[in-house]
């Protein structure tokens, strides 16, 4: 359907979760199934993308580390752009769109254009994959707080780095996104900031779905054995005592659903 006369279409920034088809909200399911134009990442559940109406204008915008990737001025400009033809605009994440997945830039871009947006949230990979491998984020016996952080430091140069040995000390348990390549690093600077090496710690490769993995070390360990292991992303890391309490028996089994292959 065409935006209405004189007006713009709605942007809705959906959260596709993190792989499981199952783990969609209704919501997102309803919109998918009635959106007019698709634009999506490169982490998103190919049955996902298969709900969507025959004829909807579909638009790939995906980002991968190291690989050429769409600006995201350029998908900004994409969906004003489409919110001029198009009534229900869907801008489909991996997980939820405003942890991590920049949906906080889009709304506001969006909004500064007059373009009419909603958010959708989904569940977000840093929940979802420590469970589907029996690893409860909190647990009242190991400590009473949390932290999610992104391991990719070079997202922007202009601000400081995240402060690892800070992180050592303020916060019982971490959960980390994107956190691979700078692992090693990871790893020395929270022992430098006074988190012990044998921290229990986990690795969750593509959780949720077809192809997942997990790996239980320690933080002394960590790296070496994703490395020797050849863990790849996307995963999920977690640090701190949760990880003791890990339940396998109460993790549900991934879906056998496909995710895109990261390229």
């Amino acid at each position: 359907m065409t935006a209405s006369a004189g007006g713009l279409g709605t942007v809705y920034l959906v959260g596709a979760g993190p792989g499981d088809p199952e783990l969609l909200t209704l919501r997102a399911h309803r919109l998918l199934r009635q959106c007019d134009a698709l634009v999506h990442d490169s982490l998103v559940p190919r049955a996902l993308l298969e709900l969507v109406p025959e004829g909807c204008e579909r638009h790939f915008v995906g980002k991968r580390r190291g690989h050429h990737s769409v600006p995201q001025q350029s998908t900004n400009a994409v969906l004003v752009e489409l919110a001029q033809r198009h009534r229900v605009i869907v801008r489909l994440k991996g997980g939820d769109p405003f942890l991590f997945g920049r949906g906080g830039e889009e709304a506001a871009y969006l909004a500064a254009h007059g373009v009419p947006v909603q958010v959708v949230p989904g569940v977000t990979a840093g929940i979802a994959a420590p469970a589907y491998a029996g690893i409860p984020v909190t647990h009242r016996r190991a400590g009473s707080s949390v932290t999610f952080v992104t391991g990719h430091e070079e997202i922007d140069r202009g601000r400081p780095g995240v402060d690892w040995r800070g992180l050592a000390r303020c916060s019982d348990g971490l959960v980390i996104y994107m956190g691979l390549h700078n692992l090693a690093h990871i790893c020395e600077e929270l022992i430098a900031g006074g988190l012990a090496g044998a921290t229990p710690a986990a690795v969750i490769q593509q959780g949720t779905v077809r192809g997942q993995r997990q790996l239980v070390a320690t933080l002394a360990d960590l790296a070496e054995r994703v490395e020797a292991e050849e863990v790849v992303s996307p995963a999920i890391v977690v640090i701190g005592e949760v990880v003791a309490h890990r339940v396998p028996s109460c993790a549900p089994t991934p879906a056998d659903a496909e995710m895109p292959i990261p390229f």
